[in-house]
């Protein structure tokens, strides 16, 4: 059987007064579509906060790794609010944590900015805000943040998606203007459940199949079905360029493009593998409507209501 899948025109679909250019989940048969948005945005004359070659390989492969970005000293301190977080029995009643499918152990804790100090600042912090200022050529607020816990022995997967996709369907993001960052707390090792990449894959956008049922959010955050690529398109991605397991030590920054294909296995191992995840969208890009015949995402999913420029000026 032949999993390639040729390449489709985007088409436009009226959504309200708006022109969705990306649609997806509206009865269309899933395809791959060219990319309408820059990748980076900032002009050539604009000098980068980072090396030049980790711009040009986030532009290219959707993706660029840095490390020691952060101290032993600083990630000792994340780590500390990390377990403090993760046994705050007050916090653990809200609806900004999600749990694993199949137990009671934490599996991500939203809107980690606003539920803690430490970690507001460190979204805030220059050497990440200012970085997402560069790329997205314009004023940044955070779309959304969470700490992402994956237990050993039993921390389950996150199947392949594109985040904007999600954010474009079920919150409203009109372009690609967001990125995301992921700041390793723990070893993120090749065997432990690390985020896994498809370089490339954020020149197409993935229309999936499917419409968005009620609610989907409460079922997505656990285990996510509606949204995701078929396997055609999938396996086409994966054969242009592979898959990059981004095996990263604790201090390590995975910026991804908002589009970016990506997703995690399993951790059977003895080894927890926890992250910070921030994403970072344009001041002009701010979400509306969903593009999809659904209520809006809650504010600890998607940040709608209490969007605040980043200023950053900000040492963790």
């Amino acid at each position: 059987m032949n999993n390639d899948v040729d390449l489709a025109p985007i088409t436009e679909t009226s959504v309200e007064t708006r022109t969705d250019v990306y649609p997806s989940r509206m009865g269309q048969k899933a395809q791959l579509t060219e990319r309408q948005d820059p990748v980076v945005y900032a002009p050539e004359s604009l000098a980068p906060p980072i090396a030049q070659a980790d711009i040009d390989s986030y532009r290219e492969q959707g993706f660029v790794i840095l490390d020691d970005v952060f101290s032993v000293e600083e990630i000792s301190a994340l780590q500390q609010e990390l377990t403090r977080l993760r046994h705050d029995p007050q916090l653990k009643q809200s609806d900004d944590v999600i749990t694993e499918p199949s137990s009671n152990d934490i599996r991500s804790i939203f809107r980690v900015h606003a539920n803690s100090a430490v970690f507001q600042a460190l979204s805030a912090d220059k050497r990440l805000a200012d970085i997402a200022r560069y790329i997205l050529h314009d004023e940044v607020y955070i779309h959304q943040s969470r700490l992402n816990y994956k237990p050993g022995f039993r921390g389950k997967e996150f199947y392949w998606h594109s985040d904007f996709e999600t954010w474009h369907t079920e919150d409203g993001m009109p372009r690609m203007r967001a990125l995301s960052m992921s700041i390793t707390l723990t070893e993120n090792l090749d065997c432990n459940g690390p985020l896994m990449l498809i370089p490339g894959s954020h020149k197409h956008y993935v229309v999936c199949e499917g419409e968005t049922p009620d609610n989907h959010y409460l079922a997505s955050l656990k285990k996510q079905e509606y949204g995701v690529p078929s396997d055609a398109c999938l396996a086409t991605l994966a054969k242009q360029n592979g898959i990059v397991s981004a095996v990263s030590k604790p201090g390590s920054v995975i910026i991804f493009d908002c589009n970016t294909i990506h997703g995690s296995n399993g951790n059977i191992t003895p080894f927890p593998r926890s992250n910070a995840f921030f994403v970072y969208n344009a001041l002009s890009n701010q979400v509306g409507a969903p593009y999809c015949d659904q209520s809006p995402r809650p504010e600890y999913i998607c940040t709608r209501e209490q969007i605040r420029p980043i200023e950053p000026d900000v040492d963790l």
